[in-house]
């Protein structure tokens, strides 16, 4: 059974097809299939790219906040250091440089 003499159920009669409009679905069939392939890959490197470009944008940011922490951090540090009091201060510093007694040595 060619594409041009299909039988109709209805009718008994053969219908002809225009060879242009067989032509014509059996192109763009064709067309769909030819660029399958290259409309899948364009979709996969948009993908990829798009994630590439979100991950760079997530590190940037996420630089910016470790910034932001480790400033806040030594913040805190430097203004507990600087609201102990000078005597508590000396006497820390006295009990770390005072000599120490040397162990007996055993023979």
């Amino acid at each position: 059974m060619s594409n041009t003499d299909n039988l109709n159920q209805d009718n008994p009669r053969p219908m002809r097809v225009n060879p242009q409009i067989s032509d014509s679905v059996t192109q763009a069939g064709t067309q769909v299939l030819g660029t399958s392939p290259a409309v899948s890959t364009g979709n996969l490197y948009m993908a990829s790219s798009q994630a590439l470009g979100n991950a760079a944008h997530n590190a940037t940011t996420n630089g910016y906040n470790v910034n932001t922490t480790s400033q806040a951090a030594l913040t805190q540090g430097v203004a507990k250091l600087m609201s102990i009091d000078t005597a508590t201060t000396a006497r820390g510093t006295q009990k770390i440089y005072e000599p120490k007694p040397q162990p007996v040595p055993y023979y």
